[in-house]
């Protein structure tokens, strides 16, 4: 089964960190086979305004683990949490 991050995120506060973190983010979701889904304005129900919700898919769960275990991810996390607010749910299933 897939793997994904759900993650709901505050609006940027620090571009310069955001611009890091997809820098350092482009070569890591190579390596774990990750694409971005892009989540519909009107799928967010009782979300606050202000909020950025994204999905990352993972060909599995296990590489979904190993990619937000992997030291660079940890690296690259660093950035993601300055530039902004944010809480990540690791789910296993498949949600086509």
């Amino acid at each position: 089964m897939k793997g994904y991050w759900i993650i709901f995120g505050s609006s940027v506060i620090d571009t310069e960190a955001q611009q890091e973190y997809g820098r350092l983010w482009g070569p890591i979701a190579d390596h774990y086979g990750a694409k971005i889904k892009v989540v519909d304005r009107e799928a967010k129900l009782e979300v606050n305004a202000d909020s950025r919700v994204l999905v990352v898919e993972f060909p599995s769960y296990a590489q979904a683990k190993a990619c937000y275990e992997d030291p660079a991810y940890a690296h690259a996390k660093s950035f993601a949490l300055r530039a902004a607010k944010r809480e990540l749910i690791l789910l296993e299933g498949d949600l086509n």
